[in-house]
């Protein structure tokens, strides 16, 4: 449908009065980035001064920059982690933070196989709020209306776990949908969802889906963008709608709630919004019920202005596949966050998805930036260059080191960004990926060497038949809905009348998935964001051709590595045309929720 809109400029007229401040609060920060930024740094070194971890550097109370940078080291998770885990076991000092560490934050980055662990402190959730509070703002000078309706997201609460020592570790969305400032937040027309509390607090995901789902049918009217967090999870909703829409149909037929959802708070709230509507359960029927499902999304909410999903880094893949379900809305990329920390915000949120933009904000941490050579790698023992936020180079690339007010000092992200322009004084970046990631399908990250390790593991089980893997590579297969991962192998069978049956290959496939991080698992077991993972077996020779391909593109024959994740259409196609045969994991891996930092 077309959108109504504004003229697209730096930042235009604000669409209400209550937008003003919000508006002149990013200008303020923007223009004055290079002095927020020392100020910040100013306040964190002066709040956490007594903390064992600064203490050790000998800054003696300084909280100027240079001497920040000249004594206090960059790391990474795995050189605090000792740190994390003395706080994870019940260590209550001043050990990071001046202030307590409230909760920790699990990153979907994984350190030995597990989530990272985030310390962070009450006060963050304050400027968490801050940002989620300029999003609006910014869109309302983009899309017109938008208090006129309601917000169809589905948002759903994850897993938390306790650490040895008694402190809570969840994802950094459940953490804060389960805090007030969302719980009671105050009422704002612009952000009105469909979706009660009830639904999205419920930690049953089916329960909550479909609590979710019903109500976005019945206000299908009044819903003005849809949305999930990721562009995934929208998906997920999307199949999800496709296996039980006759089942929501005869609910809203009825007036009657599914007996499959017993949640009493949802069955409570329900009660409220049910009411017996057989015109509408006749249009869902007929609109479901077609074979062809292109445009779904606007013909069941035609009032739907945008999407509201996250289609940067990895989720790009699901783009083509939103289209065909949107019938071409335009996505909004709205915010770039972590589990360390929240950074900024798209500007220009209607822009087309390939040229989204993130603007940092000053005032959210101290921030700094490693020149990244992507092609070059970083040299062993090299001492890395950094630069401060209102010295970044436009068009380079950098990985990005944050020091924030809950006591990650000089910490590397692990995210590469390239500087795409400047709003003001502050820089703009579009996100490159995440370092060293190789396959991803939602919240999952596999690196080469966790892949390695799967195939290593699931090889094992060859051994019996005189047969080994001669090469493989990867794939992130995201046309069917949950994505999932293939991995092609190329055997050595040294005795063709003796090679691994089918059954032997399915339990590799399965091997592999008991191998990978419990991020993934979970992703299989509880979140069902991922399919059963798939070997294809490639006939002999298959790597040389992949490599003769590439030669033929230019690649040099004495540099040649085979790709360990492929996405290039040509390479896949040419892979997919010398599988001999297809195997899928045949049951679901082991989960738990994991006790974090068990240590004995």
């Amino acid at each position: 449908m077309a959108i109504e809109s504004v003229p697209s400029s730096s930042l235009s007229p604000p669409a209400c009065e209550k937008d003003v401040k919000a508006l002149e609060f990013i200008e303020e920060m923007t223009r004055n980035a290079d002095a927020v930024q020392e100020q910040i740094l100013a306040e964190i070194l002066s709040q956490n001064a007594e903390t064992e971890y600064l203490s050790r550097f000998g800054l003696k109370g300084a909280m100027d920059r240079d001497t920040f940078k000249t004594l206090v080291p960059v790391v990474t998770y795995e050189d605090i982690k000792p740190e994390i885990q003395r706080i994870a076991n019940g260590d209550r000092s001043n050990i990071l933070s001046s202030h307590p560490i409230s909760e920790f934050l699990t990153s979907s980055g994984t350190s030995a196989g597990e989530r990272k662990l985030m310390p962070t402190i009450h006060e963050e959730l304050d400027r968490r709020q801050q940002l989620y509070n300029l999003l609006m703002p910014v869109m309302n000078q983009y899309v017109l209306g938008l208090d006129k309706g309601k917000g169809l997201y589905f948002l759903f609460v994850k897993a938390e776990t306790k650490t040895p020592g008694g402190l809570v570790a969840r994802p950094v969305l459940t953490s804060y949908y389960k805090s007030d400032h969302f719980k009671t937040r105050p009422y704002n027309p612009f952000n009105v969802y469909t979706s009660p509390n009830e639904a999205i607090l419920c930690a049953d995901s089916f329960q909550s889906m479909y609590a979710q789902m019903l109500c976005g049918l019945l206000m299908r009217q009044e819903v003005l963008r849809v949305g999930a967090v990721f562009a995934s999870g929208l998906l997920r909703a999307i199949r999800f709608l496709q296996i039980n829409w006759q089942q929501l149909a005869r609910d809203i037929s009825q007036g009657t709630l599914n007996p499959n959802v017993t949640d009493p708070s949802i069955r409570e709230c329900m009660v409220g919004i049910l009411a017996p509507n057989p015109e509408l359960a006749a249009f869902i029927t007929d609109q479901c019920s077609k074979e062809d499902w292109g445009g779904i999304i606007s013909r069941v909410w035609p009032n739907t202005k945008y999407l509201d999903v996250i289609v940067t880094g990895a989720m790009a893949q699901y783009i083509p596949t939103l289209d065909y379900y949107s019938g071409k809305l335009p996505m909004a990329c709205t915010m770039y966050a972590s589990s360390e920390c929240y950074f900024g915000l798209n500007l220009k949120p209607m822009c087309k998805p390939s040229e989204v933009s993130y603007t940092i904000m000053p005032n959210m941490a101290y921030f700094e930036f490693m020149h990244h050579e992507p092609d070059l790698g970083e040299p062993r023992g090299s001492t890395p260059r950094l630069v401060d936020l209102a010295d970044v180079e436009l068009g380079k690339e950098y990985e990005l080191v944050i020091t924030t007010y809950a006591g990650l000092c000089r910490y590397r992200v692990g995210d590469i960004l390239r500087v795409s322009g400047f709003h003001n004084a502050a820089p703009q970046f579009t996100f490159v990926r995440r370092k060293n990631v190789l396959l991803s399908i939602d919240s999952d990250k596999t690196d080469e060497a966790e892949l390695q390790k799967a195939i290593e593991d699931a090889s094992g089980l060859l051994h019996d038949f005189n047969a080994s893997v001669v090469e493989y590579t990867s794939f992130a297969n995201t046309k069917a809905i949950p994505g999932h991962y293939v991995i092609y192998w190329e055997l050595l069978v040294k005795d063709p009348m003796n090679a691994p049956p089918a059954e032997i290959l399915n339990r590799c496939c399965l091997a592999m998935e008991e191998s990978l991080n419990s991020v993934y698992r979970q992703g299989r077991v509880v979140d069902n964001s991922i399919g059963p993972l798939e070997i294809r077996v490639v006939k002999g020779g298959t790597f040389e051709e992949l490599m003769d391909y590439a030669i033929s593109r230019g690649a040099s024959i004495n540099q040649y590595k085979v790709p360990r994740c492929v996405n290039f259409t040509p390479i896949v196609e040419l892979l997919d045309s010398r599988v001999i045969s297809a195997h899928f994991s045949p049951s679901l891996p082991r989960w738990t929720p994991e006790r974090p930092m068990t240590l004995g």
